[in-house]
C-alpha cells in the first residue's frame, strides 16, 4: 500500500512539473507588448503665486432707471441716447401749465396774507385790533406759504433731472408722449469707477481682507487686465452655498467695462512660493486617486534562470524605457499647470500625453515633437 501511494505521488509530481514547465515555456514564448509612443515632461520646481479665482458680475457704483413721480404729457426731451450728463442736468420736462397756474394763485394768496398781517400790526400799535387777530394773521400767512412750497414741489416734479453724473441709456421717449407715474424713462449709470461682485467659498475667507488687490479680465477685451481693490466683504456666509459675497472697486477711466458683464477675477494670496509643477494633461484622475506615469529605464533581463532563456540584448544599443504608475497628491492650478504636493521629485520625467494606452510596466518610446500646453497664463488664440 505504501509503495502504491508513493508511486501515485511520484506520477502526480512528474505530471505537475511537466505542466509547470509547459506553462513557463508558453509564457516565455508569449510576444512582448509593443512600445507605445508618448510625449513626456520634466517635473520642474517653479515660483508659484497662490491665487483665488472666481467669476464675478460688474455693477455700477451708482445706477438707476429714472422715472417720474407724477403722470403727465412730455413737453421737452433735453438729452440724446448715450449722452454723458452731470448731476442736476435737466433731462425731461412734462407739461406743467396747470400746476404753474396753481402755484401763481398760491403765491398771490400768500402775498395777500402778508399784506393783511402788516396792516393789522399797524392797527395793533394804536390798539385798534387785538393780539389774537395778529396771531391769526401770522398763522394764515404760514399756511399760505406752505401751500406755495407744496405747489412748487409739484411743479418741480414735472422736471426730471439727473440725480448723479453718469451715462444715459437708450430711450424711445418723445415729446407729446403721455407717461404714467413710475414709468421707466431712461437708465443712468456711473461707469468710472465700477464694482465687481463675486463669491468665494468660506474656506478661502481667511485669505481675504479689505484693500486686497484683485485683477479681472473680460472676454470682450482678451489679453487685457483690469486692477481694483476689495472694498467690502459680506459679514454673512450664504447658508445654501457656503459662499461669502465680496465686492471690489475697479478703476474704469476708458469706460470699457459696463454693468452686467461677467468677469474672471483673480486674487493673489500670500507670497511667492516654490512648487513642483507639471502640465495638467499629465495627471490622470481616478476614483481611487490621482496618478501619473513616470518614465524609467527598464531593468536589465536576468540570465541563467532555470528553464528560462537569456533575453537578447538591444541591438540598437538604446536604453529601453518603461512607464511606471505613481500615485500623487495635487494642489492648486494656474493656466495649463498644476502643482504637485506629494509623490514626485524635481527632475523626474513623466508622460504628458498618451496615458490612455499605458499600463504599469508598458515599454514606451518618447516623441516630444508635439507637446501639450504648459503655459501658466494662457491667452485665447485668434483664428
Amino acid at each position: 500500500m505504501i509503495i502504491m501511494i508513493g508511486c501515485v505521488l511520484l506520477v502526480v509530481a512528474v505530471l505537475a512539473f511537466g505542466k509547470f514547465m509547459q506553462i513557463r515555456a508558453l509564457i516565455a514564448a508569449a510576444p512582448k507588448p509593443a512600445p507605445q509612443t508618448v510625449s513626456t515632461a520634466e517635473v520642474q520646481k517653479l515660483q508659484w503665486q497662490s491665487q483665488f479665482t472666481a467669476v464675478g458680475t460688474l455693477n455700477p457704483v451708482r445706477g438707476a432707471d429714472l422715472s417720474t413721480e407724477v403722470a403727465g404729457l412730455v413737453r421737452t426731451v433735453h438729452f440724446k441716447s448715450g449722452q454723458d450728463v452731470k448731476a442736476g442736468t435737466l433731462l425731461i420736462e412734462l407739461n406743467a401749465d396747470s400746476d404753474v397756474a396753481l402755484l401763481h394763485s398760491a403765491e398771490a394768496a400768500a402775498a395777500q396774507a402778508a399784506i393783511v398781517l402788516k396792516r393789522d400790526q399797524a392797527q395793533l400799535a394804536v390798539q385798534a385790533v387785538s393780539q389774537a387777530q395778529i396771531d391769526a394773521d401770522t398763522n394764515d400767512l404760514k399756511a399760505k406759504r406752505a401751500q406755495v412750497e407744496q405747489q412748487a414741489a409739484v411743479v418741480a416734479k414735472k422736471s426730471i433731472r439727473a440725480p448723479f453724473s453718469g451715462r444715459l441709456g437708450i430711450t424711445a421717449l418723445n415729446p407729446g408722449q403721455y407717461v404714467n407715474a413710475g414709468d421707466k424713462l431712461v437708465t443712468l449709470q456711473t461707469l468710472d469707477p465700477i464694482y465687481v461682485d463675486f463669491a468665494l467659498p468660506q474656506q478661502q475667507l481667511a485669505g481675504l481682507e479689505v484693500g486686497q488687490v484683485v485683477n479681472l479680465s473680460v472676454d470682450t477685451f482678451p489679453g487685457q487686465s483690469f486692477s481694483g481693490k476689495i472694498n467690502a466683504i459680506s459679514p454673512k456666509v450664504d447658508a445654501a452655498t457656503r459662499n461669502v459675497q465680496v465686492e471690489a472697486t475697479v478703476s474704469n477711466p476708458k469706460q470699457q467695462l459696463l454693468p452686467g458683464m461677467f468677469a474672471n477675477v483673480k486674487i493673489d494670496v500670500g507670497g511667492v512660493q516654490e512648487q513642483l509643477t507639471l502640465p495638467s494633461t499629465a495627471v490622470t484622475y481616478n476614483p481611487y486617486g490621482s496618478t501619473v506615469y513616470v518614465v524609467k529605464e527598464a531593468e536589465p533581463p536576468k540570465e541563467g534562470a532555470a528553464g528560462a532563456p537569456a533575453q537578447p540584448a538591444n541591438p540598437s544599443g538604446a536604453k529601453q524605457l518603461v512607464a511606471q504608475q505613481v500615485f500623487i497628491e495635487t494642489g492648486a492650478t494656474r493656466g495649463d499647470q498644476i502643482a504637485i504636493v506629494k509623490g514626485l521629485a524635481a527632475g523626474q520625467v513623466v508622460v504628458s500625453s498618451g496615458q490612455n494606452k499605458l499600463k504599469n510596466g508598458t515599454p514606451v518610446v518618447v516623441d516630444n515633437s508635439v507637446q501639450p500646453a504648459n503655459n501658466p497664463a494662457p491667452k485665447p488664440q485668434e483664428k
